[in-house]
C-alpha cells in the first residue's frame, strides 16, 4: 500500500492488540487515528510494516503483557521502534465502554500511550525468562497434581469410601494405599488411571526440584540472601529469586509493591482518602508466595508478629497479612541494597 502522507519528524503512537494468529494495529498521529489494520502475528513483519508506513517518523508502540511474551517487544526494539509492554490492569477502561473488540482495545492502548498514561513494565532478559520456566513450571505441575487429587477424592466420596469431612491432602503414602485397595473392577480402573497421572506429575515435580537445586547453587549469593528471610524455604527462595531477582531494578519500594500487586487501591474525594483492596497487578504466583511467606514468618519473627497482631485488631487478619507481606518485601529489597542478610527477631 502506498503511503499518501509524509510522516518525517512526526510522532506516531501505535497500539497493538496481540492474539495468537494476528495483531490488530491502530496508529495515532497528532491526536487522530491515521491508520489501522490487522496483520499476521509475525513480529518482523509488523516491524517492517511500521517502518514502511511511517518512514522518518518517531514510532512508539505498546501492547499488553500476556501469553505472547516479549519476542514482539525485542523485534520491534531491534528495528528501532520504541516499544513498551504494559500490564493489562493499568489500561484505563471507561464505565460506559461495554463493547469489546480487537480494534477498540488497540485504540485504547494507542490513545493512552500518546497521552503518556501508560507505564511500562520491566522486560526480563532471555536468561531470566528461561530461569523462570523452572519455578513457574513447577507451580503449574503442583496445581495439576492437586486437581487430580481432588478428582480421586471426589470419586472415593461418591462411593462412600471417605467421609465428607475428610481434609487429607493426597500424598504418596495414600496413593500407594489406593493402588493396593480391593476396589470393584470399574472403580479400580478409573482410580488407577488418575493415580498413574498423579504419580507421573509427582515424578516431574521431583525432577524440577533437582534442577532448581542446581539453579540455586549457581546463584549462591542471591540464594543465601533469600534463605535468610523469615518464612522462606527452598521452593519459595527459587520463586522469589526468579521473579524478583535482587530487586535493584526497582527504583523505589512503590514500584516494587506495584509490580507484586501489593499496593492498595485508593479512592479519594475531597478530603476523604480510603484505601481499598490490593491492585492484584502482576503475577498471582508472586503474591501467593509472598503471602504464604508472611504467614510462616509471623510464627518465627517476633517483630512481625507484633505488627500483625496490632493491625489485625483494627483491620482484620487478611489485611494484616498483606501488610506483613508488603513490609517484608520492602525489607528484602533493603537487604539486597545493603548486602546484609535478613535478621530475624526470634520469638
Amino acid at each position: 500500500m502506498k503511503n499518501k502522507y509524509d510522516y518525517t519528524g512526526k510522532k506516531v503512537y501505535v497500539g497493538i492488540d496481540v492474539h495468537k494468529k494476528n495483531y490488530s494495529v491502530v496508529c495515532f498521529c497528532e491526536g487522530e487515528i491515521v491508520k489501522h489494520w490487522s496483520t499476521e502475528a509475525k513480529p518482523l513483519l509488523l516491524a517492517e510494516q511500521l517502518k514502511k508506513y511511517f518512514a522518518g517518523a518517531y514510532i512508539k508502540s505498546a501492547y499488553e503483557a500476556g501469553f505472547a511474551g516479549f519476542v514482539l517487544h525485542r523485534k520491534l526494539t531491534e528495528a528501532g521502534i520504541n516499544n513498551i509492554v504494559v500490564n493489562a490492569a493499568s489500561i484505563e477502561i471507561s464505565s460506559r465502554d461495554r463493547v469489546k473488540t480487537d480494534k477498540r482495545d488497540a485504540i485504547k492502548i494507542a490513545q493512552q500511550l500518546s497521552s503518556g498514561r501508560l507505564e511500562a513494565i520491566r522486560i526480563p532478559s532471555e536468561e531470566e525468562e528461561l530461569a523462570r520456566l523452572l519455578s513457574r513450571g513447577r507451580s503449574r505441575l503442583i496445581n495439576e497434581r492437586v486437581k487430580i487429587g481432588h478428582k480421586i477424592k471426589s470419586k472415593l466420596y461418591q462411593f462412600g469410601l471417605i467421609e465428607c469431612d475428610d481434609e487429607r491432602s493426597m500424598s504418596l503414602k495414600w496413593i500407594n494405599e489406593l493402588k493396593e485397595n480391593n476396589f470393584t473392577y470399574e472403580l479400580k480402573t478409573i482410580i488407577l488411571s488418575w493415580v498413574n497421572v498423579w504419580l507421573e506429575i509427582n515424578r516431574q515435580v521431583e525432577e524440577l526440584d533437582k534442577r532448581l537445586e542446581k539453579q540455586a547453587e549457581q546463584q549462591k549469593s542471591m540464594e543465601d540472601m533469600y534463605r535468610s528471610v523469615a518464612g522462606v524455604g527452598a521452593v519459595t527462595s527459587r520463586i522469589l529469586a526468579n521473579e524478583l531477582g535482587n530487586m535493584q531494578h526497582f527504583s523505589s519500594e512503590k514500584k516494587l509493591y506495584s509490580y507484586t500487586g501489593l499496593t492498595p487501591q485508593e479512592h479519594s474525594s475531597g478530603e476523604t482518602r480510603r484505601l481499598g483492596h490490593i491492585t492484584r497487578c502482576g503475577r498471582s504466583l508472586i503474591r501467593k508466595t509472598l503471602v504464604e511467606m508472611a504467614w510462616r514468618a509471623i510464627k518465627i519473627d517476633r517483630s512481625l508478629k507484633e505488627v500483625f497482631e496490632r493491625i489485625s485488631k483494627k483491620a482484620g487478619k487478611k489485611k494484616a497479612i498483606i501488610a506483613i507481606a508488603r513490609k517484608m518485601t520492602g525489607k528484602m529489597r533493603a537487604c539486597f541494597a545493603s548486602g546484609e542478610l535478613y535478621k530475624i527477631q526470634a520469638i
